[in-house]
């Protein structure tokens, strides 16, 4: 079988974040899955399989399957339409059915995602003392306009607003100790935020539960956060921008559009770049 590597949310033809995809007749088991991503070494890869008239797919970080992920989603859609032309493609994922784009650009390729539904609710006071301590921040380090939160849009993370760009670079924490709290969560990842307008934000993505210290772009934490500030009333005009992953040298970029609807799927945005062929690799 084939992996092949993209890095999504690119800026131009650099950063990004790379996502191993595996498009075959049938799945591998579910403990060759598991091996397959951790020798890809990516924070997902996606295997996917055709499914009636669309395809169903699955996502495993190194440590664990985890239910959606946004970028490994975009890479998808551009492996489908480097395949099988551009389009529209129907997934079908563990707990929701989206659909992908993939329109191909130069040596780039355009992706967006519709996201699972959304939802919010304010974070436990607990997990939000715990999760301060665990990076080293404090309550006055908060932005008071953008109160901590549970924020769903096929996966389930912690929302953190920070009042300054310097805080928000100075992120570091332990990662077990990070893999604990999230696991204990429930949590996929932690998303570290900056508005710098209302609707431009800085953003930090460690992925401890499956065993990333951070993402440089992440699709589902950027649904899940669109829909929070949509739930807010945020002044968001309709759409948001993301910077994610410069703190690391791998500058992202993401948009998602915010349709009024509570509730309402969120459509994240962005370029694809290759980064190798498909490279044979040896999986049972």
């Amino acid at each position: 079988m084939n992996v092949l590597k993209i890095a999504a949310f690119s800026d131009g033809s650099t950063g990004g974040n790379p996502a191993g995809v595996m498009i075959t007749g049938f799945f591998p088991a579910d403990a060759e899955m598991q091996r397959i991503a951790a020798e890809v070494g990516f924070s997902e890869t996606v295997f996917a399989v055709p499914a009636g008239a669309g395809w169903r797919a699955r996502y495993f970080s190194p440590e664990s399957e985890v239910p959606f992920c946004g970028h490994a989603t975009i890479a998808l859609g551009a492996a489908l339409a480097l395949q099988h032309g551009d389009g529209v493609f129907a997934l079908s994922l563990n707990k929701a059915d989206i659909t992908v784009e993939g329109r191909r650009n130069g040596d780039t390729i355009a992706a967006a995602l519709q996201s699972p539904p959304t939802r919010s609710q304010a974070a436990p006071e607990a997990l939000v003392q715990a999760t301060l301590e665990l990076f080293g921040y404090g309550p006055p380090d908060l932005d008071p306009r953008i109160a901590p939160a549970l924020a769903h849009g096929g996966a389930d993370h912690l929302v953190l607003t920070l009042n300054s760009r310097e805080k928000l670079a100075a992120m570091q924490y332990n990662l077990n100790a990070g893999r604990e709290l999230m696991n204990k969560a429930g949590l996929v990842t932690m998303l570290l935020a900056y508005a710098e307008t209302p609707r431009l934000f800085h953003t930090r993505n460690p992925f401890a539960s499956g065993g990333v210290y951070e993402d440089p772009a992440t699709g589902a934490a950027t649904a899940a956060f669109a829909g929070y500030l949509r739930d807010l009333d945020w002044p968001h005009g309709g759409a948001i921008d993301i910077v994610q992953g410069e703190d690391m040298g791998m500058r992202s970029r993401l948009h998602a559009q915010i349709p009024p609807a509570p509730g309402a799927s969120i459509k994240v945005s962005g370029t694809a770049r290759i980064m190798h062929e498909l490279a044979q690799a040896h999986y049972k």
